[in-house]
């Protein structure tokens, strides 16, 4: 797909121009997930005023900037040299360069590199400017319409390692948050296995290939997802997007974080059943009842593992 370059940078000029774009600042710039049509025009602008564009892959950028038809300085930027290449561009910055950053899709610093770089730019106190944009995570998220969330929790891709990879999905069992998470195509079937061993009532909303021409979206029943999948060949292909719905809770029931639960039991060591599941209730919202329970369900766990 190309763009008429002329034109295109001529709107963007015409809608965005008269913002301001300061010398010496870092510019994160969201680019497409898929679709060369989702870029903003406020992103051409700042990449056509960019002096120098760091980024994750410079043929994947080269070839992109191409299409907007402009010629840039590229500097590549990525998980590798990120924390040595961020001084570099810093340096820049001090001179008065406008720098801007991009990833491959998406937006910076959200899975992939950025993160570094937006750092080491605030430290030497200079201006950051994020231009939003595409971004898978929002994207999946708006077209789940998981009515029982709580928000959504981004986790990309969980661990690869057994006994973390297990955990990870065990907490995927009492969230109640919409869970985003990343697959690669040749583990999807994989995924769906230990999805339908960690929460085999629940419900996904399953994204691939979004905004691009064989765009797939679907949400099934857990247990239904390696079907999904199996059914048509091409469905081990592309990138994989997946939101996993919130466990709905009852009013009587608390599903509380691993970071809310170490708290929970930090304070009962200090202080009685009642008043620390009364202030866990205060700070979360939970029943105190149901935190009263899960104490003493603890208290008892933790004396028949000191009785054997």
């Amino acid at each position: 797909m190309t763009f008429d370059a002329n034109s295109l940078l001529h709107a963007a000029q015409q809608v965005a121009g008269g913002q301001q774009y300061p010398k010496g600042a870092l510019y994160l710039v969201a680019t497409p997930i898929g679709n060369l049509a989702d870029i903003t025009l406020r992103a051409v602008q700042a990449l056509a005023l960019a002096d120098v564009v760091a980024c994750e892959d410079t043929r994947v950028t080269g070839q992109f900037l191409r299409h907007l038809g402009m010629d840039k300085k590229l500097v590549p930027l990525h998980q590798h040299n990120e924390v040595s290449g961020a001084q570099a561009l810093v340096r820049q910055m001090q001179d008065g360069a406008r720098v801007a950053y991009v990833s491959d899709a998406g937006t910076p610093a959200v899975s992939d590199p950025g993160a570094h770089l937006v750092a080491a730019a605030q430290s030497a106190g200079l201006p950051v400017v994020p231009l939003p944009g595409a971004s898978s995570v929002v994207t999946a998220v708006s077209v789940a319409g998981d009515t029982q969330a709580q928000g959504f929790r981004f986790i990309g891709f969980l661990p690869s390692k057994g006994a973390q990879r297990s955990a990870a999905l065990r907490d995927i069992a009492t969230q109640p948050y919409s869970l985003v998470l990343f697959e690669a195509p040749h583990r999807i079937e994989a995924l769906a296995k230990e999805l339908h061993e960690a929460l085999p009532l629940g419900r996904v909303t399953v994204c691939r290939e979004l905004t691009k021409q064989f765009e797939e979206i679907a949400t099934v029943p857990i247990r239904e997802l390696g079907a999904w999948v199996a059914e048509n060949g091409h469905r081990q292909r592309g990138e994989f997007v997946l939101v996993v719905h919130a466990q709905p809770v009852a009013e009587d029931e608390a599903v509380l974080t691993p970071a809310q639960a170490e708290l929970f039991k930090h304070l009962l060591q200090h202080f009685p059943v009642k008043q620390a599941a009364g202030l866990v209730s205060d700070a979360t919202g939970h029943p105190r009842k149901a935190l009263y329970d899960m104490a003493l369900a603890w208290k008892q766990e933790r004396d028949h593992e000191h009785d054997d």
